[in-house]
């Protein structure tokens, strides 16, 4: 059945989805289920406080259509230890059936959160399914990608890993537009399933072209003595909006969150964060950099939770933002809940513009100012930088923050 239906909210649309994808029936009735929450839950608007900085009112999704030649999913890998699944979410639902219905918006992400992620159950398109067996060490870093390459499409990717109990793996998600003004819709949701005692590394970059409206969530779930990674980094599109929330649900569980913003003309990125502590003993460190120029803006909100009995929590989150031109903002929200009594947990941030001293001596030595200003750029992000243990990612992102100074 040739999918010509658009986006609008239509029991037709998803079926016909469904059908292009030859999906069992529990598959189809999981989006029809989440076709009616959406139809039921309002679009979110500013009078939202977590929606309150970022306006969705001109979003049409009635002109949009999903994808289903979407070019999403894993790159080649080497050869893999035994048992590891590395495949297309499609694929894997075919060959990997139950596997897929036992994690799939079940335990992470629900379709009942929001409006988007309901009709990111309802269409989702493409995706990468990783599963790593209980003790298994994957060595090399694995990639993925989900590519826009027509216009006025919605894309729903999806990234669901599934970690076992002692398994170490990680997974780099690469997201992108090819060459073309287009207007394009991202709903984009990302599960990271990390049981006791496994360590997961997850880097998501996104380079969308201009016109593409991307909301989106990154979760993870961390078990007892268990490590999530995660380092999120964004270049482009109009306006951006995600979630990075972290579950700390285990005693001994640790997070790291890093995240990398570098907006330029008139973009947009609302960045909100979670970092919540739901298990005694357990640690989260957060820092995340955004840098501004001519009429972006960029918005950072970050709340660490402590439930009560999280006692002995480690808890820090810190939000630094350079801003390069006088027309360019940068919004800093840092929070805490806090209900337990014996932690420690600080949070902080900073807003700074470039210092002109500081340029007029680099140019004294023989910079021109262009050259001092990419200085002081790289010297912003390297802390963030100097934390990916991988070389060649912090090879690609740094010439990523070399041609955003340029543009």
């Amino acid at each position: 059945m040739a999918l010509t239906q658009p986006l609008s909210l239509s029991r037709a649309a998803v079926e016909a989805l469904s059908e292009r994808l030859s999906e069992p029936r529990w598959m189809r009735e999981f989006r029809l289920r989440a076709l009616e929450t959406a139809e039921a839950l309002p679009m979110p608007t500013t009078s939202n406080e977590e929606w309150r900085r970022t306006d969705l009112s001109g979003l049409d999704l009635s002109a949009l259509r999903p994808d289903p030649e979407v070019v999403s999913g894993p790159a080649a890998a080497p050869a893999l230890p035994q048992g590891v699944i590395f495949t297309s979410l499609p694929a894997a639902m075919r060959d990997h059936p139950d596997l897929v219905r036992e994690y799939f918006m079940r335990p992470c992400v629900r379709p009942d959160e929001s409006k988007f992620r309901a009709l990111h159950g309802a269409f989702w398109t493409g995706g990468t399914f990783l599963y790593v067996p209980e003790g298994v060490e994957v060595a090399v870093p694995l990639g993925s990608s989900a590519w826009i390459q027509s216009a006025g499409v919605a894309l729903f990717p999806h990234t669901l890993i599934v970690a076992e109990p002692g398994s170490r793996v990680t997974l780099l998600d690469d997201f992108g537009s090819m060459a073309g003004p287009w207007n394009a819709f991202v709903d984009a949701v990302v599960e990271l399933i990390v049981k006791d005692g496994a360590t997961v590394r997850y880097m998501s970059r996104q380079d969308w072209l201009a016109a593409v409206t991307e909301v989106g969530i990154v979760r993870g779930r961390i078990g007892r003595d268990a490590a999530l990674h995660t380092l999120i980094v964004a270049f482009g599109g109009q306006v951006v909006k995600r979630n990075v929330e972290s579950l700390l649900e285990g005693p001994g569980g640790s997070s790291e969150m890093l995240g990398l913003v570098f907006g330029h003309n008139g973009q947009h990125f609302d960045v909100h964060t979670l970092q919540e502590h739901r298990a005694p003993h357990t640690f989260s460190d957060l820092l995340y950099k955004n840098a501004v120029k001519d009429h972006a803006r960029s918005v950072f909100s970050g709340m660490i939770r402590v439930h009560p009995g999280a006692q002995k929590t480690n808890a820090f989150q810190a939000n630094r933002n350079l801003i390069l031109s006088g027309g360019a903002k940068a919004d800093s929200i840092p929070n805490l809940e806090i209900m337990a009594n014996d932690l420690r947990c600080t949070h902080g941030s900073a807003t700074s513009r470039l210092n002109e001293e500081h340029l007029f001596y680099l140019m004294s030595r023989g910079l021109r100012r262009v050259d001092a200003v990419r200085m002081v750029v790289e010297g912003f992000f390297a802390e963030v930088l100097d934390r990916v243990p991988l070389p060649d990612v912090r090879t690609a992102l740094q010439q990523d923050v070399d041609r955003k100074m340029v543009q």
